[in-house]
């Protein structure tokens, strides 16, 4: 009934039920007594058709509504689904109504980001959202496929996301609806953000190109050590080609030069650690070996598994025969092939850290040939040098295969015993020198020549306990044999120099001298050689003492090291040094640098670093314009400290520099591993060098040596044009000596240095 109510039908079913109501009870009795007649029993069969067609109704709408619900609800679910695909791909799925020129966008914000419009039209999407470089591209791209050339279409280009960056998308759609002309009504596609793929792809190429340009051989090598891939350089170096390596074993370029069970103990170190670097022989195709330096790395995917290893090659065999060339240059003596003074003080080092630990002797014998220059002024040069090879080679037939045989220049030579049993023993080896010299040397077919030596002994640790001072002594001594009529040999003992006694009374002012303010610092310029500017200059340390008058640094420095005098003296010199560095910069040069000595107490005992980073922040001058000068042998005498001072002292910005370079150890095997920047050439190779070939040839093998290292060379002691000259010709590229100028007090050499002009030498006198 409600449902007729609300829709109002069948109106004479309403009237005939009202007028029931109206008549009352009795009526109804009535006419139920009557019994029922035609008129109301087709009222009764027309309400019960009304009734159901009614629910007919109902239930048809009903349905209706049903099915449409669950339509919309099947709509919103897959659109659901649609967003959450699009969400979890980043993608954007676009619709493009041309009729109505409007741009739906479903997934845009993620994408593009929050706040980003889902609609917008055609003329907003040219002009805000693509990038205006890229939109000639894409609209000739549109195009081409609405008219058919193309299927798809298909574009990557810029777009503006909502914080109004420019980013790289990927972009494909086609025509979805046309009209019965064929013109397009609808287009529709996704866009997917390519900004970190095309990223990737860039720095793809750019490792691909690095890998093609490089020198080195790159080979990427399988977990099985079969190779997968190699650059041009690595065809170049082996003479393998790409497609000939690919597949094959790494062992494919093993050498016979190492064994089966070297290669082994690499790849298990390779595979335990993921890593091998190392010098390691290979064979080219042809046969040929070479040595390379190699590095071996593992490689892991995104989820941290080795994938395989990376194997990068340097063919380093011309460079390490130049090393060889150059180390025995530098360490060997071209006339004669025995050591030099540079391989002999460092192999004199060893030896006394061997006897120090197993509590043994060293014996150096200081052998000078009797009148070799008469002999040489007299048969000529060439016949000097050929009686010269001849003395080295009696040497070496007369002295143990263990002992070491150096010359260190002219007709100078050294020889280094070890396990020394006791002084009588070094006696009879230098007597049986001296036996084996009474042979005439074999000059040339024409001539033999009878020839003397004297020598010198001193004994480690009975004489001294450094190579310098073992030198100096057995040098001393074989002074002493020839005041005592030469072809004989002398011990060192103290009597023999007189200074000895001297030393105490030095002593004894030295330890008074600074409180006395007896010290004063000179400093000495030096001077480019490429342009003729003063680049810096060198303090250095002198001593006036009341009771002694004026004493030389080569004899109160050793005491103070001794000593330990060194240690407050130094620190004088570190301060005194760099306040005139802060006044001179007051007055303009700033460009100017002050080179400091450093004594290995220094290096050893005191706080070095902590000291100059401390007068940096008190002074106010910067770091990169001290230069601190230790000497090799003082660093040498403790390596593996003195290098980490060293390092540290790096650190804070400071230069280091080499003195006195060719009297220590001069070793490429040490001089490699300091952190320094220069190398000074002692002045004992600069005085005779336009008259001593063997300077020259040491000369010119230090600079060498030297720039190889990548290191500033100085040259110490520089007083004439004719030695200027020579040291310009081999690309040294400072000097320092009285040629520029003598040492000066700090005010003499402001101004020497204010004045001075590229090119011109100023007349100074030398009072100090």
């Amino acid at each position: 009934m409600a449902l007729w109510r609300k829709h109002g039908k069948f109106p004479a079913v309403r009237a005939a039920a009202t007028g029931a109501t109206a008549m009352g009870l009795p009526a109804v009795a009535t006419a139920q007594a009557m019994g029922p007649s035609p008129g109301f029993l087709l009222q009764l069969v027309l309400f019960t058709i009304a009734v159901l067609l009614g629910w007919l109704l109902w239930r048809v709408r009903s349905d209706r509504l049903r099915q449409e619900t669950a339509l919309l609800g099947e709509i919103r679910e897959r659109e659901e689904r649609l967003n959450l695909a699009l969400w979890g791909s980043g993608d954007e799925f676009w619709d493009w109504n041309i009729r109505d020129d409007t741009l739906y966008r479903l997934g845009a914000n993620q994408l593009l980001g929050q706040g980003s419009r889902e609609e917008l039209s055609t003329e907003d999407w040219r002009t805000q959202t693509i990038h205006p470089e890229d939109l000639p591209r894409v609209q000739k791209l549109l195009q081409e496929h609405i008219v058919g050339h193309t299927d798809v279409f298909e574009s990557e280009h810029r777009v503006r996301n909502a914080r109004g960056e420019w980013v790289w998308v990927r972009s494909r759609g086609k025509v979805v609806e046309r009209d019965t002309s064929g013109s397009p009504l609808r287009m529709a596609g996704t866009a997917r953000d390519v900004t970190v793929i095309r990223r990737a792809e860039r720095e793809r190429r750019v490792a691909l190109e690095v890998l093609r340009s490089m020198s080195e051989a790159v080979a990427v090598i399988d977990l099985d050590f079969g190779f997968i891939s190699v650059n041009p350089a690595f065809s170049r170096i082996t003479g393998y080609s790409e497609e000939e390596v690919i597949g094959q074993n790494s062992r494919l370029l093993d050498s016979s030069q190492h064994s089966t069970e070297f290669y082994r103990r690499v790849r298990d170190v390779l595979e335990r650690t993921g890593h091998w670097a190392g010098e390691m022989w290979q064979k080219r195709k042809d046969g040929e070996e070479f040595l390379g330096w190699i590095e071996m790395s593992e490689v892991r995917d995104p989820l941290g598994l080795r994938s395989h290893f990376v194997a990068v090659v340097n063919d380093i065999t011309d460079k390490k025969r130049a090393e060889q060339e150059l180390r025995y240059l530098a360490n060997y003596d071209t006339l004669t092939g025995l050591p030099n003074r540079a391989l002999l003080s460092e192999r004199l080092g060893r030896a006394i850290v061997r006897a120090r630990r197993q509590e043994t002797r060293v014996a150096v014998l200081f052998l000078d040939l009797d009148r070799f220059k008469d002999i040489n002024d007299s048969l000529g040069h060439a016949a000097g040098d050929r009686l010269l090879k001849a003395a080295a080679t009696r040497l070496q037939a007369t002295v143990g295969a263990s002992d070491t045989v150096a010359r260190l220049g002219g007709d100078e030579f050294t020889v280094v015993l070890e396990d020394v049993e006791s002084i009588p023993a070094v006696e009879r080896m230098a007597r049986e020198i001296l036996t084996a010299f009474s042979m005439p040397l074999e000059v040339d077919e024409r001539h033999d020549v009878n020839i003397t030596p004297s020598l010198g002994i001193s004994l480690y640790p009975d004489h001294a306990l450094v190579p310098t001072d073992l030198l100096k002594f057995s040098d001393t001594a074989m002074y002493q044999a020839k005041a005592e009529g030469r072809n004989t040999y002398q011990i060192y003992n103290e009597t023999m120099d007189a200074e000895s006694r001297r030393r105490a009374t030095v002593l004894a002012s030295l330890r008074k001298a600074l409180d006395r303010g007896e010290f004063r610092l000179v400093y000495q310029p030096r001077m480019a050689l490429a342009d003729g500017r003063i680049t810096g200059v060198e303090a250095l340390l002198r001593w006036h003492s009341a009771e002694l008058g004026e004493i030389p640094p080569t004899i109160f420095i050793p005491l103070a090291e001794e000593s330990g005098l060194i240690l407050s003296i130094g620190d004088w010199v570190l301060s005194e040094a760099m306040q005139t560095l802060k006044r001179w910069r007051g007055h303009g040069l700033n460009e100017i640098s002050i080179g400091v000595n450093v004594s290995v107490l220094q290096l050893l005992r005191g706080n070095l670093p902590e000291q100059i980073r401390n007068l940096i922040r008190d002074l106010g001058v910067p770091a990169n314009r001290i230069e601190l000068e230790v000497t090799e042998s003082m660093v040498m005498q403790n390596a593996e400290q003195t290098t980490h001072v060293l390092n540290e002292l790096r650190k804070i910005g400071v230069s280091l520099a080499i003195d006195d370079f060719g009297t220590g150890y001069s070793s490429l095997v040490y001089l490699k591993r300091l952190p320094i920047d220069t190398l000074k050439i002692d002045k004992e190779f600069i005085g005779d060098l336009t008259r001593d070939p063997d300077d020259e040839a040491i000369t010119a093998t230090i600079i060498t040596m030297g720039h190889s290292l990548g290191l500033n060379v100085i040259a110490e002691g520089v007083e004439s044009e004719q030695q200027l000259g020579y040291l310009r010709e081999q690309g040294c590229d400072e000097i320092q000596g009285f040629w520029l100028s003598p040492p000066l007090d700090s005010h003499r050499c402001l101004a020497f240095i204010r004045s001075w002009q590229p090119g011109t030498v100023a007349a100074i006198p030398a009072p100090y």
